[in-house]
């Protein structure tokens, strides 16, 4: 009864130290997946067994493996990760809307602007000049072509923008599906006592990348389901999972659960930096060019049309631009190729030019918001700029921020291949001391045997 004890309790011990080291084993194979979380084996005493009144030990067992995570640095680095890829997301796209402003350059709308008013004042001089009047119409059709070029690549990256952002939506239900699917097989694995751990580390992978999308929260449940919602919206655990929708009301885009008419609130995430930019941002940069285009139209029409054209008999009432429509700056019909239409005499006088001087003079009134036209462009890039360097800023800081966090996490969840391999070390040894006793028990059955 003594040996068959020791041989039981031998056998547990050599098959625990076993199990032990190929939990080290494994722990040092995924030293370079920074997707893994180390793991840790949990040894305890097996239950002991009682014989009349003494209690007999039964050795030891492999209680459970754990994970070993920092449950408040992996919360801090969500948060971060959704205001890091918010930020990133909005500087990458404010960058190309930077660009196609092409300013300061001679081919950007501040110079060309500033040629159309310049060429009315050199008109002013010699009222009479054929080419004077054609610089007029060639600057003025220079800047037309400009805008509607700007306005057009703002509507190619509004496209692009929101093709990108159902495709994100897309992602965002592909991996919210995912995570229900693992949070069932974890709950399955853990109801039947077993490990979980890589699943888990699966789930946790998902999850970052769901930050990276959108303004998540995660919760975790007593049997270790993630649950997840967005801006308060629920969106998936383990019993179901919500597929979103793309919405645009209005030029406002967002996004929310099929079927219903309630948007969800997005505060972080590429999702939420792409909407914020589609629907606040380039839409406030498109109602200034407006304002600006249209406040011009309607500034050297009023001046242009009091005045009377270079004919044999001069005519009034003619409009410089026909219209500002769709971001379009037209010029009129009468002043195409037509350049002895452009009115600058105030009497109908043959070599007067007072309302060229007057056009000239609209460069630095404040026609505009209490500003002249250059200025109010000149407004309207500062703040594209400014609007591209909060977002620089912001993820500059979010990245610092992370790149500490990832430390913290790396310090407690990353593998050390040397204390791995000082574990299997000691698994060993434990393992030959359980194997040697097996031998010394062979060894005293074996002289019992002899003696019978």
């Amino acid at each position: 009864m003594g040996l068959s004890r020791v041989f039981d309790i031998s056998r547990r011990s050599l098959a625990t130290y076993q199990n032990s080291m190929n939990v080290a084993s494994h722990n040092i194979s995924n030293a370079a997946n920074k997707n893994y979380t180390r793991q840790r084996v949990n040894l305890a005493a097996e239950v002991p067994e009682r014989n009349a009144s003494f209690v007999w030990g039964t050795g030891i067992k492999l209680d459970s493996i754990s994970r070993i995570r920092d449950g408040l640095i992996d919360k801090q680095i969500v948060s971060n990760q959704q205001n890091y890829s918010a930020s990133q997301k909005q500087s990458t796209i404010l960058t190309q809307v930077e660009q196609l402003f092409s300013e300061p350059s001679d081919i950007g709308i501040s110079n060309l602007l500033n040629t159309f008013f310049n060429t009315w004042s050199e008109l002013s001089v010699a009222p009479n000049s054929v080419p004077l009047r054609n610089n007029v119409i060639y600057a003025a059709e220079n800047l037309a072509t400009k805008v509607e070029s700007v306005n057009n690549d703002l509507a190619t990256i509004k496209y692009d923008m929101f093709q990108e952002f159902r495709e994100k939506t897309d992602s965002l239900n592909s991996k919210l599906s995912l995570v229900y699917q693992l949070n069932n097989e974890i709950n399955k694995m853990n109801a039947g006592n077993q490990d979980a751990n890589d699943l888990m580390d699966s789930r946790d992978k998902i999850i970052g990348e769901l930050a990276e999308l959108v303004n998540i929260s995660v919760n975790y449940d007593d049997r270790g389901s993630a649950n997840i919602s967005i801006g308060g919206t629920f969106a998936a655990d383990a019993s179901s999972y919500i597929k979103f929708q793309v919405v645009n009301t209005d030029g406002k885009l967002s996004i929310a659960p099929e079927n219903s008419s309630s948007t969800v609130k997005l505060t972080g995430g590429e999702i939420y930096a792409i909407s914020d930019i589609y629907s606040n941002k380039i839409a406030d940069y498109q109602a200034k060019i407006d304002s600006l285009f249209t406040g011009l139209v309607n500034s050297v029409n009023t001046i242009h049309s009091s005045g009377y054209t270079n004919e044999a008999s001069p005519r009034t009432g003619i409009e410089f631009f026909k219209e500002y429509k769709d971001g379009k700056l037209v010029l009129s019909d009468d002043i195409l190729g037509q350049p002895e239409n452009i009115a600058v005499s105030a009497d109908g006088t043959n070599g007067n030019g007072d309302l060229a001087v007057a056009i000239g003079n609209l460069t630095t009134e404040k026609s505009i918001d209490g500003a002249s036209f250059g200025n109010y462009y000149g407004s309207l890039i500062s703040q594209i700029g400014n609007d591209k360097l909060s977002s620089e800023s912001a993820a500059e800081a979010s990245q610092l921020v992370l790149d500490q966090l990832e430390i913290q996490r790396t310090a407690v969840s990353g593998v050390s291949v040397d204390e791995e391999m000082t574990e299997i070390i000691k698994f060993q040894r434990a393992y030959d001391a359980s194997a040697k006793l097996i031998r010394i028990a062979d060894e005293m059955l074996e002289t019992l045997m002899g003696l019978v």
